[in-house]
């Protein structure tokens, strides 16, 4: 094993000025000023979308301010105020408030300070509700302050009555309420990837599709793999992801796409001169719809896609279809028989000629992909419909919203009402439709959560922010300073390593904490690989590659060579995976799993990143992996703490986090746990954690303090 060596990020990311991708979509190219990076990083290359290069967002060469951070964002009935409450001083030796303040509180109250002639605590209390409250003296008896109103509740007891308050600009959110009995609570949510043309082939009549032109590379291809619907089912039935704690299965889209001609993919330099990548591709990906009031027969059946449903519930798994719904290819009727009645923008290539701004919603990401103008009522129904037809038909309970930012608001407000109006009430009990989308920037949070609220439009996104610096802190092991949060010019203030991202997880308010920043209702899904960027295993390899220049990288340079990554062989490689995904699967958020990365496969950018899944013949680092995978997953759920707790920081330094999570006051299943984190590459110790617990991945007791956690190793205790 070669000795490790932690490494200081490049100070400045290279700009991929030559990088190109299959076009489709927009620019996932990471050193482009629309995605969060240095802003004399200006290429723009619409073969690498949001969803590269298949159908992702547009990026733009916008340059904008970090947003000033208010308060977060939530509904009057979990926001919070923060009231004082006093008690005269008479001799007393304890005094606890108690009160409807909070869940629990009128048997568990909170204890008051005695300064002088008061006692006094300051608690929160319900935005614009009365609170009914008394005070607990010496342990043992019941006391009001005369001083303070009166009431008497339902059972006949007079109490304290505090008037209610509100507090704009100055209030906190309380976490939401569990859901009822048979309701799904997205918070639970462990989301696999499954990429359905490169996972798995099972037996169906559908036949293969084969696409001539199409190219193919020594361990991946633009064509056509084999992959499809029955292949997912198998895995479901075999219990593959119950076995890995995954409870939602994203499926790509499934709807009719362009699957016999291939495209060129495009790339345009920083003055927006656009031209081929020099490459081929066909439509295996699934962003190139062609009709999406059917489904794609190069994936299976319409029968074949209801079983997967079906099985799928079965076990106990929600299904998310990605849905593309920006544009459509040129060659399908929907275009040739819809183009005369204003359903599409006139063209203008992303990066090319078109203006860039925040939200372009209307560049098409190739001369072949017309981009719908949903300010034309009709393609805006048209495509509602579809995917309302999507969910009545097949029973899918989510939709990823691909490439959202390129999308006229009014369309995403339109779904987001007829499913309340269409969908949901027609549930036994009522269900929340997830709907998530992705906004491809590092650094602009306030841009991610302008898409986000649940009532009206998106659950969530993709959280980019949280991911570079996962993969920085944690895989890469950075001594550099680490990006300062929401800064668009991407300054280095924040501390490296553990430091820095528990910085930005906890923020300095709860206006700033990574955990409530979109929204108390909002459910971000958290990652580390997805099918845009390199395999996360390379970022964690000892010294990093040649071929990535950093932790933004999207590997494209590498995409096209002959000699692709190889297989990694190290454990230490494949424990710093581990170690990402256990701060994942021990906090809030949907974490994503990307087909693959369960087992650490390797790859370059797209399209390495997208090789076929293996099934057998894993080293035993791959094996490791794949039972710590199965370990992390079966622990979130049997911990709702790791999936709805909040967290408080018991010990941090660069290379080690130790953290406690609790579920909030009256939760109907109280739980605690306690997270240990060793990036290092030596054992560590802690003198933070309570004595008398329990390791639940080794189930092997604490021992006495200090407690030692190994190097590269997550360690959670019960």
């Amino acid at each position: 094993m070669k000795s490790s060596t932690l490494r200081a990020l490049a100070a400045t990311l290279v700009t991929a000025a030559t990088m190109g991708a299959a076009a489709a979509c927009g620019n996932d190219n990471t050193n482009n000023n629309g995605y969060g990076v240095p802003p004399e990083a200006s290429t723009f290359d619409p073969g690498q979308g949001g969803n590269a290069p298949y159908g992702g967002d547009a990026g733009d060469a916008t340059v904008r301010p970090p947003t000033e951070a208010g308060p977060p964002s939530c509904p009057d009935s979990l926001k919070l105020c923060a009231e004082t409450f006093t008690f005269p001083y008479g001799g007393e030796t304890s005094v606890e408030l108690r009160g409807n303040y909070r869940a629990g509180a009128w048997t568990m109250g909170d204890a008051m300070t005695h300064s002088g002639s008061v006692w006094t605590v300051s608690v929160e209390v319900p935005w614009d509700q009365p609170v009914q409250y008394k005070f607990y003296v010496n342990g043992s008896m019941w006391e009001t302050n005369p001083t303070q109103p009166m009431t008497t509740d339902d059972a006949g007891d007079r109490n304290n009555l505090a008037a209610p308050i509100t507090c704009p600009g100055d209030y906190t959110c309380a976490s939401p309420p569990v859901p009822p009995p048979g309701v799904f609570d997205w918070r639970d949510a462990v989301i696999y990837f499954t990429f359905i043309d490169r996972f798995n082939t099972g037996t169906t009549t559908a036949p293969r599709c084969n696409v001539s032109g199409s190219e193919t590379t020594a361990t991946s291809s633009t064509n056509y793999l084999g992959g499809n619907w029955a292949g997912v089912t198998e895995k479901i039935t075999s219990n593959y992801f119950t076995n890995l704690g995954v409870n939602v299965l994203w499926i790509t889209v499934p709807v009719k796409n362009a699957d016999d001609v291939i495209g060129a993919g495009v790339q345009c330099d920083g003055s927006g001169n656009c031209s081929s990548n020099g490459h081929e591709y066909s439509a295996y990906h699934g962003y190139w719809p062609g009709d999406p009031t059917t489904v794609e027969p190069c994936f299976g059946t319409q029968q074949d896609l209801k079983d997967l449903v079906t099985a799928a519930h079965t076990a106990k798994i929600k299904v998310l279809f990605d849905y593309a719904m920006v544009h459509v290819h040129t060659s399908s009727t929907v275009y040739t028989q819809n183009v005369s009645s204003g359903w599409f923008t006139p063209f203008c290539q992303c990066g090319g000629s078109c203006a860039q701004e925040q939200y372009n919603t209307t560049c098409w990401f190739a001369p072949y992909l017309a981009h719908y103008d949903y300010t034309n009522p009709a393609a805006s129904a048209f495509t509602t419909n579809a995917a309302l037809s999507l969910v009545t038909t097949y029973g899918n309970d989510a939709f990823r919203l691909d490439a959202i930012k390129q999308v006229d608001q009014s369309w995403l407000l339109g779904l987001r009402s007829a499913i309340t109006s269409q969908i949901l009430p027609s549930e036994m009990p009522q269900q929340r439709f997830y709907m998530v989308g992705e906004t491809y920037d590092f650094q602009n949070r306030a841009l991610i959560a302008s898409l986000i609220n649940p009532a009206t439009m998106l659950d969530g996104q993709f959280d980019f922010p949280l991911r570079i610096r996962l993969i920085e802190g944690i895989l890469m092991r950075s001594t550099q300073n680490m990006l300062t949060p929401d800064d668009t010019s991407w300054s280095r203030n924040a501390p490296p390593g553990m430091q820095g991202i528990q910085q930005f997880m906890d923020g300095t308010s709860s206006a700033t904490s990574n955990d409530s920043y979109y929204g108390a209702t909002a459910v971000m899904s958290t990652f580390v690989g997805n099918a845009d960027l390199p395999r996360s295993i390379h970022f964690a390899e000892d010294t990093l590659p040649s071929w990535l220049s950093s932790s933004a990288d999207n590997g494209q340079t590498n995409g096209w060579e002959s000699a692709e990554p190889a297989l990694e062989t190290e454990q230490a490689v494949y424990d710093r995976l581990a170690n990402a995904f256990g701060l994942l699967m021990t906090n809030k958020g949907a974490p994503l799993i990307y087909y693959g990365d369960e087992i650490g496969m390797p790859g370059a950018g797209d399209p390495d990143n997208r090789r076929m899944m293996p099934w057998s013949g894993y080293n035993q680092p791959q094996q490791t992996l794949l039972a710590r995978m199965q370990a992390l997953g079966q622990l979130r759920a049997a911990h709702p703490a790791m999936r709805r707790g909040n967290r408080t920081t018991l010990d941090v330094t660069e290379d080690l986090w130790v953290y406690q999570m609790s579920t909030a006051s009256g939760d109907p299943t109280p739980d605690t746990v306690y997270v240990a984190i060793n990036r290092s590459d030596n054992d560590l110790t802690t003198t933070a954690l309570p004595a008398g617990l329990t390791e639940q991945l080794t189930m092997q007791p604490e021992g006495a303090s200090p407690v030692t956690i190994p190097a590269r190793q997550t360690r959670i205790f019960k």
